[in-house]
């Protein structure tokens, strides 16, 4: 019986429900402005891949090359990005509309703080964010996950056990 190949569909998804089961807890604590929190979301997803490159290169009895790994572990980031983006979207304008606005909340909130900001730089600030919160969120979800997924795949296709085979080299019989 020949072993099965987790997908990266299946991996990438997994990690997606992740990070929405983990971003919807942030919203439900109201825990925006606890920035290490994002962290350790990223920390799962570069962790994921590394394990999930792991298990690839396993399921393969380790005849792959880095080059094998790291694709099969960018696919995997790839799903993720995209099942992310889908969700940022549903979360910013359909679950949770009131997000953007507690979010340029907290941003006042700390422009304030700052005494060389005036309150008519503040409500640039404050207005230029409203009028492009969703694009910078999107571009958020596509650079920051692209990142840390091609960090854990680059991790991942390096620790990952290999033992390619050569295709060219013939087997000379004597």
């Amino acid at each position: 019986m020949e072993k099965q190949i987790t997908s990266h569909i299946v991996k990438g998804a997994i990690l997606g429900a992740f990070t929405i089961l983990f971003s919807i807890i942030v919203y439900v604590f109201n825990l925006y402005a606890v920035t290490w929190l994002s962290w350790i979301s990223y920390a799962v997803i570069v962790g994921g891949i590394i394990y999930g490159n792991i298990l690839y290169a396993n399921q393969n009895n380790n005849n792959v090359t880095f080059g094998n790994i790291f694709a099969h572990g960018f696919k995997t980031t790839a799903v993720l990005i995209v099942i992310s983006v889908v969700y940022t979207l549903l979360s910013l304008k359909v679950l949770f509309p009131d997000m953007i606005d507690k979010i340029i909340d907290m941003s006042r909130i700390e422009m304030e703080k700052n005494p060389q900001m005036t309150d008519e730089i503040i409500e640039q600030a404050i207005s230029m964010t409203k009028k492009f919160f969703i694009p910078f969120a999107i571009g958020g979800v596509l650079i920051g996950t692209g990142i840390m997924g091609a960090i854990g795949s680059l991790i991942g296709a390096g620790v990952a056990k290999k033992n390619p085979v050569d295709p060219f080299k013939q087997d000379t019989a004597q």
